[in-house]
């Protein structure tokens, strides 16, 4: 069975990567850890904060792969022989990406109180008209 994409019809031209993007978005959409809030912090700042108690700044990476903002945790063994009556704090590993617009920037991150903050930003792009010039067929052969 063949999947229809928004970015299908013939009038929209070289969106192929969109479609694959969002292809790859619902086929991770299940995982709901850590759980994150999306903020508009300003007309062109976002923040994406996620919740991960009990990690440390060395158990989390922040990357930015081509349009894909990756967060990972991983905490890191320490090593002491503890027996859990009950576990109810996660200290699974974790990936949680995030794909970005063109021109969206990345300006810090930073953890505070268990929640990992990432700021946002997106530039105001500059208004362009380019005319493009209407020329005489060229001949044949050229």
């Amino acid at each position: 069975m063949s999947r229809t994409f928004p970015f299908g019809s013939p009038l929209f031209l070289g969106f192929d990567h969109l479609e694959q993007m969002l292809e790859r978005l619902s086929k991770n959409g299940g995982d709901t850890y850590p759980p994150y809030n999306i903020e508009q912090t300003g007309p062109n700042s976002l923040r994406i904060t996620l919740a991960v108690a009990g990690f440390t700044m060395d158990d989390l990476s922040i990357t930015l792969e081509d349009s894909q903002l990756v967060i990972r945790g991983k905490q890191a063994d320490d090593g002491q022989n503890r027996v859990f009556l009950h576990r109810g704090i996660a200290a699974r590993q974790f990936q949680r990406t995030f794909v970005l617009a063109e021109g969206i920037e990345v300006k810090g991150a930073w953890l505070d109180n268990g929640l990992l903050h990432i700021d946002l930003v997106r530039p105001q792009p500059e208004s362009r008209v380019k005319p493009i010039r209407i020329t005489p067929r060229p001949a044949e052969g050229v």
